[in-house]
């Protein structure tokens, strides 16, 4: 019978390799909600990265969770652009939450050529992020518009039909919406941390 070996003299004799999993990078691209952002391991939106939202129905307020963002960027100067919105942005509203118009960008595309356009604007690293509510969208050109994300250093948005939530996603982030009966956030997916086991309330944020 063989000899039972301790292991931490093997570890010591560096006879077993030891794997240590790699640190969650601290980020700096806070959502404006102090509650989610307590709970995301980067303390915010993860950087250079897909963040995908699940919606019951377009226009439930999904807006409402990214302006704080979009308003933090143009203030600093960056681009944000807007691919085939389903409906068009309220300039005066968005203004009101701080968001310089001047900096924003929105592409009138077709359906079929939504997720091409949303991976050109991330890729060519002008943009600080892409918003993009594609109909149709597998995992393949999900992980293009990771990988585009990644490549352009951009925050990259993609809004889509919660029935998709069964469906594997490479998104960094996947995030629930719920309108009713009051809106809150579920984190379904979390690169670097385990999803909390209750939703966040959207109740305050900060610009």
């Amino acid at each position: 019978m063989s000899a039972v070996v301790q292991l931490s003299s093997m570890f010591d004799a560096r006879q077993v390799w030891r794997g240590r999993a790699a640190p969650v990078p601290t980020g700096d691209q806070p959502t404006g909600w102090h509650a989610l952002d307590a709970v995301l391991p980067t303390g915010g939106w993860p950087d250079a990265s897909l963040s995908e939202i699940l919606l019951p129905v377009d226009g439930v307020g999904e807006l409402q969770l990214v302006l704080p963002t979009l308003a933090r960027l143009t203030k600093n100067k960056r681009s944000v652009v807007i691919v085939a919105p389903p409906y068009v942005p309220c300039v005066a509203g968005w203004r009101q939450h701080g968001v310089d118009m001047r900096r924003v960008e929105i592409v009138n595309s077709a359906e079929n050529d939504v997720l091409w356009a949303t991976e050109q604007c991330l890729r060519s690293g002008s943009c600080s992020a892409v918003l993009a509510w594609p109909h149709r969208a597998d995992d393949r050109a999900l992980r293009r518009l990771q990988v585009a994300a990644d490549t352009g250093k951009a925050l990259a948005f993609v809004f889509r039909d919660r029935r998709h939530l069964s469906n594997a996603s490479p998104a960094a982030l996947r995030l629930e919406l719920e309108a009713m009966p009051r809106a809150q956030i579920w984190v379904r997916k979390c690169r670097g941390a385990n999803v909390p086991s209750q939703p966040i309330p959207l109740t305050r944020h900060v610009h």
